[in-house]
């Protein structure tokens, strides 16, 4: 028996990089997954975001595994389209389990900038909310709420910037923080029904968000038009280990092992899948 058979998972962001993986990662351990993805692109976003054949293939990958999916196109910013695919998909599956809320942008330095700023909050932070919020009403004893964070939500005043310079940027890391709370929160007031709530944060992971022009320019700033090959070799830097990143088989892990019974009594946990770029930035403390 897998460690979610039986489960439904409603995942947002699930048409490629970290939301396909836990996609797949669910249900290769047994779960029918409830899949959602914009499917089109922000115009302030550096780079290219899923398409509808990305989600098609996130369908077949789950299928191989004999799983049931309910795949519909719906933007995390309109809780009404993740409502209207929540109740599809719980029809055809037959409950909700477990929630991903996945699904996220990084418009770094994108134009124009407060629009940008917008964007990432409006997809990263509300987008969550969104999520969870149209899956409550779903959810019963023992189910399990997942949201994506990001390292840089425990970078705060490690950045040296210029304010307003990139509002892009800096909105990526204020939804991220924000979401921590509201995770916080969020468990606080769902422990009394046994439902959890847990957000993972990864650091630099092998995604689209990483593998763009405007990521690498995050990185070498000193070069007008830098390239991967010119940006790797600074990936490390945020890692106290010495890799350049996670994959997003990392995070699944992480992910499955909070969506299983064997986490059934952890929430309210932030817990960092970032080879120790907490470490790297912050003194101990309980």
């Amino acid at each position: 028996m897998g460690r979610v058979e039986g489960k439904v998972a409603f995942i947002t962001g699930a048409a490629r990089g970290q939301g396909r993986s836990h996609a797949v990662r669910l249900a290769e351990e047994g779960a029918d997954i409830i899949a959602v993805d914009i499917c089109r692109d922000v115009p302030t976003n550096g780079y290219p975001l899923a398409t509808s054949e990305d989600l098609k293939e996130t369908v077949r990958l789950v299928e191989r595994h004999g799983r049931r999916i309910v795949a519909v196109e719906a933007d995390v910013r309109e809780r009404a389209q993740l409502s209207a695919a929540l109740a599809e998909g719980v029809a055809t599956l037959g409950g909700l389990d477990v929630v991903v809320a996945q699904a996220g942008i990084m418009p770094s330095r994108g134009e124009p900038p407060m629009q940008a700023w917008t964007d990432v909050v409006d997809t990263n932070l509300i987008g969550v909310i969104n999520a969870v919020h149209a899956s409550i009403p779903h959810l019963t004893e023992g189910g399990s709420i997942i949201a994506t964070g990001s390292a840089a939500a425990f970078m705060v005043g490690m950045q040296v910037a210029q304010p307003g310079a990139n509002p892009g940027g800096a909105g990526y890391t204020y939804a991220k923080r924000a979401l921590s709370e509201f995770v916080h929160e969020l468990a606080r007031n769902l422990a009394p029904r046994m439902i959890r709530a847990n957000a993972v944060h990864p650091t630099n992971c092998n995604t689209d968000m990483l593998n763009n022009e405007s990521m690498y320019k995050s990185f070498r700033p000193d070069l007008e038009n830098p390239t991967r090959e010119d940006a790797l070799p600074a990936f490390p830097a945020q890692q106290a280990m010495p890799i350049p990143f996670i994959e997003p088989e990392d995070m699944s892990n992480a992910v499955l092992y909070l969506a299983s019974d064997e986490a059934r009594y952890v929430t309210g946990v932030q817990l960092r899948i970032d080879a120790g770029s907490y470490l790297k930035f912050h003194d101990f403390h309980l």
